[in-house]
């Protein structure tokens, strides 16, 4: 699937072309440009996903602009596009005003041309980093995943991709508070992230899909391991987030979908790995669809485990410290 080019919309007059620096600065960042006098016009375009960066020339409109910075930044739907103003005048008050209305960047005549190409080279790197990562838990979010799995793909290397996914999460959620289901979520991230990098460093690889969803990579040698340790780690941790009453009892009841009460089991991780040991993937795509069937077949075993797709046939099941090793075919 061909790259989408990313497009700068450009807000200014008709007749006053964008400055030389920021034409050449894009086309050397393959980014498309595209002028737009109507600042009402811009604001469509962003709402509709159209541009990932905006460029406003303060010399056309500026209560307008200002205006549309500020509408762009109060809608958390918008707001991440970054927007970078461009002023032929060094006025401290108009700059102040800016940077209040949300711009994410203000260029004046004052910053060196380098400079101004140095800054814009950092807003594209702050604005990647920031879409990137998942804002409840900070990892890297599926742009990420898919990209660190076609990295070790064109790399030659093998590797073990690892989904992880909570059982009974709905439930816990209903009984507790979505608050306290974010707060699972969020110590079931730094599991994943602590156990990887503590045992792997570097080399390890964990990221958020979203909800209780999440990837972790590591070498093909190191995933055992990794992941009995999450699974204690994880078992030791989660009863807590519980009741008294209900940790002891180590269930609640709750309703299923047609009202009937019935046991709600304390929640368990179940982890589907998958391995290029025997595989010959070629697009992070066909990775990701086998992780999910192994994952939604670890989702109907009890307890919290790992399985392991053997692509002869078997898939090898543990689970806790010390394990439980079966053989399916």
């Amino acid at each position: 699937m061909p790259h989408q080019r990313r497009i700068i919309l450009y807000c200014g007059a008709a007749d006053r072309p964008p400055p030389g620096l920021i034409s050449r600065w894009a086309e050397s960042r393959n980014l498309g440009l595209e002028v737009h006098p109507d600042p009402e016009e811009v604001a469509t375009l962003v709402l509709r996903g159209r541009g990932a960066l905006v460029f406003m020339d303060e010399r056309s409109r500026h209560r307008d602009g200002v205006a549309l910075v500020g509408r762009l930044k109060a809608d958390p739907s918008t707001a991440i596009v970054p927007v970078t103003i461009l002023t032929d005048r060094h006025d401290a008050a108009a700059i102040v005003e800016w940077y209040e209305a949300g711009a994410d960047e203000v260029l004046s005549p004052l910053v060196d041309p380098a400079e101004q190409r140095a800054r814009l080279d950092a807003l594209i790197v702050r604005t990647e980093r920031d879409v990137a990562v998942h804002p409840s838990t900070r990892l890297p979010g599926t742009n990420e995943i898919e990209r660190e799995i076609r990295r070790r793909l064109d790399g030659g290397v093998a590797f073990a991709v690892c989904y992880a996914d909570l059982d009974h999460f709905k439930e816990f959620n209903d009984r507790y508070s979505y608050y306290d289901g974010d707060r699972v979520i969020y110590i079931l991230s730094r599991v994943l992230h602590d156990v990887v990098r503590g045992l792997l460093g570097s080399e390890g690889f964990v990221g958020h899909i979203g909800g209780d969803d999440f990837i972790f990579i590591t070498s093909l040698s190191d995933f055992a391991p990794v992941c009995t340790e999450i699974l204690s780690v994880f078992d030791e941790l989660i009863p807590l987030q519980y009741s008294e009453q209900d940790r002891r009892a180590g269930y609640f009841f709750g309703k299923d979908r047609r009202g009937q009460l019935h046991r709600v089991p304390l929640m368990t991780l179940s982890i589907g790995v998958v391995t290029n040991q025997h595989h010959r993937f070629t697009h992070p795509a066909q990775v990701s669809e086998l992780a999910t069937e192994m994952k939604s077949y670890a989702k109907t075993l009890p307890g919290s485990v790992f399985v392991v797709d053997r692509r002869r046939g078997d898939m090898e099941i543990r689970s806790g410290p010390g394990g439980r090793d079966a053989r399916t075919a």
